[in-house]
């Protein structure tokens, strides 16, 4: 009986592929609105391997191997993590800041100039040092943003109902039917031409919850020079996802 009815193979939380000679870790999800296998690298994470909801783990493993020299090309290109370390340098609106723990038990990250450089005065102990910036970029974040997507939301006769700072993987930014916008807080390390792109791109999706061309039509409409920040996002979108990661 066995013989006729085998046990069809579970789809495991996650599988392993050997790129130049070192063992990678791929996360396996199935995505309920995947409508093929797919393979993916987050900005700041390992890959991901995506499997429609009637997948067969064998068909997937075949995908996985197929795909086994982009992955590889993938890798080598992938930004490095970089975290805020004391003396280490972020990019704030654009403009790279140096990163200087300043000893404090108290007070909130200060901005100030050091001989001609930027920097990034962050009180309390350098273990939280990275915790307290990644808390205050967070804050300056959701001030720019609320700003840029009243602005666009005023231009399009849109309403924005609530606007929150997110650490996507992947998206810089998503919305609502009902208005509301989750952003991801790097977006305040970008220019702020990239900043503002993001904000009209949300909220166009307040009158076209679509990518048609309709909604693009909409994001220029208020963003006439929508392509610079769509452009700079393409090129360095990576490098950005990897800082606090």
């Amino acid at each position: 009986m066995n013989l006729f009815f085998r046990t069809k193979p579970k789809i495991p939380p996650s599988t392993v592929i050997s790129i130049d000679g070192e063992a990678v870790s791929v996360t396996v999800r199935v995505n309920a609105r995947a409508r093929s296998y797919r393979l993916s690298l987050p900005h700041n994470g390992g890959p991901v391997l995506t499997l429609p909801p009637h997948g067969k783990w064998a068909e997937a493993e075949a995908f996985l191997a197929r795909q086994h020299n982009w992955l590889a090309a993938r890798i080598k290109r992938a930004p490095q993590a970089a975290s805020f370390t004391d003396g280490g340098v972020v990019p704030l609106r654009g403009v790279d800041h140096r990163i200087i723990g300043t000893g404090k038990l108290r007070g909130r990250v200060e901005l100030a100039e050091n001989d001609g450089e930027m920097v990034l005065l962050v009180p309390g102990d350098l273990a939280h040092q990275a915790r307290r910036l990644t808390d205050w970029f967070k804050d300056e974040a959701h001030a720019d943003l609320s700003e840029r997507s009243a602005y666009h939301a005023a231009r399009l006769g849109v309403s924005v109902k609530t606007i929150k700072m997110r650490s996507q993987a992947s998206r810089w930014g998503s919305c609502s039917s009902s208005g509301n916008i989750n952003y991801n807080w790097r977006l305040v390390l970008a220019p702020p031409f990239v900043l503002d792109y993001v904000a009209a791109h949300e909220v166009a999706h307040l009158v076209e919850m679509n990518h048609s061309a309709a909604f693009w039509a909409t994001v220029e409409r208020t963003l006439p020079d929508m392509a610079r920040g769509r452009a700079w996002l393409k090129a360095h979108g990576r490098q950005l996802m990897a800082h606090g990661s």
